[in-house]
This record gives C-alpha cells, structure tokens and sequence, in this order.
C-alpha cells in the first residue's frame, strides 16, 4: 500500500502581496478567520497516523488550529533566505535587482548568501523521502507555501523552474502517494467551503 503525504499550506500571517521571505509572524485576523471557515472540511485529516508542521508560528498555529498537534520538523522550515530574510520580493528587487534577477533565472543561485532553490527542493524532497513508509499511511504536514511547492516539484520530479509555475494559496491541501523515489500527484475534489484568497 502506498504511503499518502497531504500537505496542508499555512494559513495566511499577512497579505499575499506583503509576504516576506521567511515570514515568522503568527496569524493574522484573516488567517484565524480563514482557519475557521475551512476547519470542518480539514478536521478529518487529523486522523493521519503521522501530523507535522513547518517550525513557524502561522503553520504550528494553523496545525493546532485544526486540531492535528502536529510535529515540528525542521526539514520542512522555508527556504534560507540569507541577508534576504524579513524582506518581500518588492524590497529586495529595490535592494538588489540584478542579484534577484539572477536568483529568478538559475535555481543554484545564492545571490542573498542562504540557500539555492534546487538546495531547498532537495531538502524538502528528502524529507518526504525518509517518511516511514512500509505498511503505507498518512501523513499531514501543515507548511509554508513554498514548502508545499518545494515538495510538488521534487514529487514531479520536475524542473526547479517549475516552482515559479506553483501558486500554493492558504489553506489549499495537495496529496502525493508512493514511496521513496516514486511519487504521484493526486487531486481530490475541493472543500465545500473554500479559502479566501
């Protein structure tokens, strides 16, 4: 039997056009708003074997939130943004444009000092890789978007640019099945009660 990963996105600490890279802050208003409205289509999902979460506040609130008392894993924090941290893609463009363009363009690129995309798809996949998986199983992780994203492309198996292509909106949920080097992308049907965008 395969094992069954679903991944939960965050619900949101800020506007999406004010997220900033390695976002610490907790929920904000909307985010609890958002929590509630879609808790009783998520609730199920606490049934899985296995609960985790990013090491952020908004995604162990969200995880808790919804009932799951998840476990932090550190595998599955954000990207290390280096001298980028606490900055939006806006502010660091005025900053340092050439050095965002070069980010953009290649996925080993660590213009800001932290880590590559392709480092941090890598990270993410591996720990997707080592996840128990003999009997197969569920899991729920509640991350960060571009988490959920960073796992999506490594399932695939797809390009590192694909990432760019992923928009993970708060409180979507995705599921990958299989094991270890073999993964599918599997789409359910869509809560009754979606998030907000």
């Amino acid at each position: 039997m395969p094992l069954r990963v679903t991944f939960v996105a965050a619900a949101r600490s800020a506007p999406l056009l004010a997220e900033r890279f390695e976002d610490d802050r907790p929920l904000d208003q909307a985010g609890w708003e958002e929590v509630q409205r879609v808790a009783g289509d998520l609730l199920p999902l606490a049934a899985a074997e296995l609960r985790y979460c990013s090491p952020t506040p908004r995604s162990r609130a969200t995880g808790d939130a919804l009932g799951y008392a998840p476990l932090v894993q550190p595998a599955l924090r954000d990207c290390d943004m280096g001298r980028w941290r606490g900055l939006t893609l806006g502010e660091a463009m005025a900053r340092e444009p050439d050095a965002v363009d070069a980010w953009l363009a290649d996925p080993r690129a660590t213009p800001h000092g932290g880590e590559s995309l392709l480092a941090f798809v890598s990270r993410v996949g591996g720990w997707l890789d080592t996840r128990p998986a003999e009997d197969g199983g569920r899991i729920v992780a509640v991350a960060e978007p571009a988490v959920v994203r960073a796992a999506l492309v490594y399932a695939l198996k797809a390009p590192p640019a694909t990432y760019w292509n992923i928009d993970v909106r708060p409180l979507s949920v995705c599921t990958v099945t299989g094991r270890a080097g073999r993964w599918n992308l599997r789409l359910d049907g869509a809560p009754a009660q979606s998030p907000r965008s």
